[in-house]
């Protein structure tokens, strides 16, 4: 009997030790599953992007299924959706007259739009007819040796939503083209943008001759400025490499211009960066040699900084002034446009007008460390400024732009300056009517305003109880003060589109753990209909299995934190993992997903490795909470999340044993990249293994607005008046000797956002202290590593399985999960 005793004690301690084993080969098989080529044939449509229409309430929208694709028109008044059409009747009625075979399943419906009586709709279809192209002559005329002569033959046609009638248009009008140096005013009668680093416009009728022919010697142009030089221009951008720049240097550029409504004026900044030093990049990969990009990139704490005026033109007088706003020494002046949240419509030209009237218009200015900002509405007749509202603050401060409502007289302004983001109503001349909104949570934009009915719908978080505090919702309140209204009650994260009128909405709501789904409410807050819930059928069949959500503490043991865990589609509750922190720090947002996403990569399918992913917030993050909260990081840029990070491994840990503390890696790109190089360097005991992309690793060599903001710049004061900045911020290379796991760095080479010279100092900083580590360059990639994100990807994955696993199998040289993608045709 004690043999038998002692056998099955060395059997249960076996099968224990057995379970309690990690997995220890990477499941390539199940992360290639769900490749981003693979999951857009899985998952289809996920929300209604409605498009309003202009005369009535009604609205259409396209939702596409595993069953092929579908066209809606929904009346809210009558509470009826509709099919356009019969997509078998109409696909055999497309079928006789274009002479290609068609199936309602498989309509490739393109540029489809309501017509003016909005009963009529007109779309394209392609066909496999070759036609001669329609410009055939004007392309031989330029170039006599052009032999590509055909086109395939698109078709255009009618259809009456009404009598259900098709009807072909014979004779199309030919689209208009868009030009995208072309700054079009609201009456369509001028054209403005810039050449030889000047201003110019042009009447319709010339412009016109450039949509058919941009070279068209006939074309007049007129010269506004002649002062514009290199670096001091009135138009143009960056992103050419010096060799294209000569180039293009006679093309017409776009003017970011912003027009008066009746279109007889305009205003502008301007700015001198003549001062601002260089920064480059080596185009390595150009043919036949290497180019250099050569762009101004003004740093922190840096003396010389851009200088930018305020420009005002008149077509009445012809004067180009000058408008004299400086405030503070190296102010930003941000122009306000008209426009408000974009609403879906089927116009074809929306220009970009001002906020204000004929006579006068609004700005911010704002102080070089953004501790002070003034709206400031401008007098053009009188050529004066009003400070209307200040807003001042001992740390950064974030502003929306105002909202003018009652022919002018009133504006809704957006405040943190009780610690949370509300909304306010002021008078034309600056004088507090109401506070519209208060408490502990969250508004963060304006939907509409019911000017009539005197309401505000806005969208706002973090206002109902039991719920993650991130999760959006949208409400209404009087202008004339009272209680908030929430209209589209769940606990999810909801998305809506108001209509112009604000009397009905469309309601996109989910969590990273629920379908998406979508449904129709008026602007009391009840339901009309429901519309759509997205087809996920494909993507559960492959053996998708939704995230779990959970809260955490902060390493201060008080602040609730939120985060989402993605595990192995096998996994086993009996096997212990390592588990991976994906990250960014913030402080414009947290890399933490409140709806479902169809972006699996850094989460979901680097899970199916063999991992537990983890996305979680920290104190400094997201911005849709208290002022506190968002400015928890200012003056410690590197460190101020790092302690969050680790705690929650930490209380992950505790609470689930399949967590394996002893082996923590971390990812994160840009300020994720920053984060999870620094992770290791504070924490090198705790974070074992990290892959770095595209991170900031020397703020002091990243962007002046983006450093100074978030980190804090200080403004000395001298006894003679004189002013200037000093910046002073932690770097990671500070650290380098710290590092005791495994790191691999990754960059772009022409990485003009966060520029490779941050990764090559911190490369540099550990070579010096004789590290150990790995470093990728991508060749011509930008700072989203574009078509090597999934080249990345596996490498990457192959990086955590290695040293995460301990899987030290080498991979086989071609990535087998890329290339079988791809159909093989030489």
């Amino acid at each position: 009997m004690k043999k038998i005793y002692a056998f099955l004690v060395l059997f249960i301690s076996i099968g224990i030790v057995e379970a309690q084993e990690s997995p220890k080969k990477g499941n390539y098989e199940l992360a290639s599953r769900f490749s981003p080529e693979k999951v857009k044939k899985m998952v289809f449509s996920t929300d209604v992007d409605p498009h309003w229409l202009k005369k009535s309430d009604r609205f259409w929208y396209t939702y596409e299924t595993t069953n092929g694709k579908n066209w809606y028109i929904v009346d809210p008044a009558a509470k009826t959706k509709k099919e356009f059409f019969d997509k078998d009747k109409l696909a055999a009625e497309l079928t006789k007259i274009v002479k290609d075979p068609f199936d309602g399943q498989h309509l490739d419906i393109t540029s489809l739009k309501f017509l003016e009586d909005e009963n009529t709709i007109q779309f394209k279809i392609k066909s496999t007819q070759d036609v001669l192209k329609k410009d055939w002559d004007e392309i031989k005329e330029k170039n006599k040796s052009a032999k590509d002569s055909l086109e395939k033959k698109t078709f255009v046609f009618r259809y009456n939503l009404q009598n259900q009638q098709l009807t072909e248009v014979e004779d199309p009008e030919e689209d208009a083209k868009r030009l995208a140096w072309a700054n079009i005013s609201p009456d369509s009668s001028k054209v403005v943008f810039a050449k030889h680093d000047n201003l110019f416009w042009m009447d319709k009728e010339n412009f016109l001759k450039a949509v058919k022919d941009e070279k068209d010697s006939t074309i007049v142009e007129n010269q506004l400025t002649e002062d514009g030089e290199k670096d001091f221009s009135y138009g143009g951008g960056r992103g050419e490499d010096n060799v294209d720049e000569e180039k293009n240097k006679d093309k017409r550029k776009r003017a970011g211009i912003i027009w008066s409504e009746n279109s007889n004026q305009f205003i502008f900044t301007r700015s001198d960066v003549r001062k601002v030093k260089d920064l480059w990049v080596i185009q390595n990969t150009k043919d036949p040699r290497p180019t250099l990009e050569t762009y101004k990139y003004a740093m922190p704490g840096e003396k010389e900084q851009p200088i930018t005026d305020l420009m005002h033109y008149s077509f009445e007088s012809k004067d180009m002034s000058k408008l004299y706003v400086n405030t503070f020494k190296d102010q930003t002046i941000g122009l306000y446009t008209a426009s408000r949240l974009k609403v879906t419509r089927d116009d074809d030209f929306t220009p970009i007008t001002w906020l204000g009237d004929e006579n006068s218009f609004y700005l911010s200015i704002t102080s070089r460390d953004l501790k002070k900002i003034d709206i400031v509405r401008w007098n053009l007749s009188e050529g004066t400024k009003t400070v209307v509202i200040e807003e001042r603050s001992n740390t950064y401060i974030d502003i929306n732009k105002p909202e003018l409502i009652n022919n002018g007289n009133e504006i809704i302004h957006w405040s943190e300056r009780d610690g949370w983001g509300h909304y306010y109503l002021y008078d034309k001349n600056g004088n507090l009517k109401r506070q519209l909104t208060s408490g502990s949570f969250h508004t963060d934009r304006i939907a509409t305003v019911d000017e009539k009915g005197r309401f505000l719908y806005f969208v706002a978080n973090g206002k109902e109880s039991g719920e993650d505090p991130y999760y959006e919702h949208l409400y209404k309140v009087s202008l004339n003060g009272g209680a908030i209204t929430l209209l589209n009650p769940g606990d999810f994260n909801h998305n809506s589109s108001t209509n112009d009128k604000g009397n009905y909405f469309v309601n996109n709501y989910s969590r990273v753990n629920t379908t998406p789904a979508s449904s129709l409410y008026d602007n009391t807050g009840k339901k009309i209909m429901d519309l759509e819930v997205a087809d996920l059928s494909n993507l559960f069949a492959a053996g998708y299995k939704f995230p779990e959500t959970f809260k955490f503490k902060a390493d201060d043991g008080i602040t609730d934190l939120f985060g989402v865990m993605y595990k192995p589609f096998d996994f086993d509750s009996t096997k212990i993992y390592p588990i991976i922190e994906y990250v960014y720090p913030g402080p414009q947002t947290e890399a933490v997903n409140k709806s479902f996403s169809k972006g699996f990569d850094r989460t979901d399918r680097l899970a199916q490795l063999g991992f537990v992913v983890v996305t979680i917030g920290n104190r400094g993050g997201h911005p849709g909470r208290s002022k506190w909260y968002h400015n928890y990081g200012y003056g410690n840029l590197r460190d101020y999340g790092l302690a969050d990070k680790k705690a929650a491994v930490e209380q992950l840990a505790d609470r689930h044993p399949f967590i394996d503390r002893n082996r923590v890696g971390i990812h994160g790109h840009s300020g994720g990249g920053f984060m999870s190089t620094a992770a290791m360097l504070v924490y090198p005991d705790f974070f074992k293994v990290a892959v770095s992309s595209a991170g900031n690793h020397e703020n002091n060599i990243y962007n002046r607005w983006w450093s100074e903001k978030h980190h804090g710049v200080q403004e000395l004061i001298s006894p003679k008046g004189d002013t200037s900045f000093v910046y002073k911020v932690e770097k990671n290379p500070d650290l380098a000797n710290n590092l005791k796991g495994k790191l691999l760095l990754v960059t772009g080479d022409v990485d003009n956002n966060v520029h490779p010279a941050n990764t090559i100092r911190m490369a540099n900083a550990l070579i010096k202290a004789n590290k150990r580590f790995d470093f990728i360059i991508l060749p011509g990639q930008r700072h989203g590593f574009g078509d090597m994100t999934e080249y990345f990807f596996w490498r990457m994955g192959d990086y955590f399985v290695q040293h995460l696993l301990g899987d030290n199998t080498p991979p086989p040289t071609d990535m087998l999960e890329v290339q079988r993608e791809k159909a093989l045709t030489k």
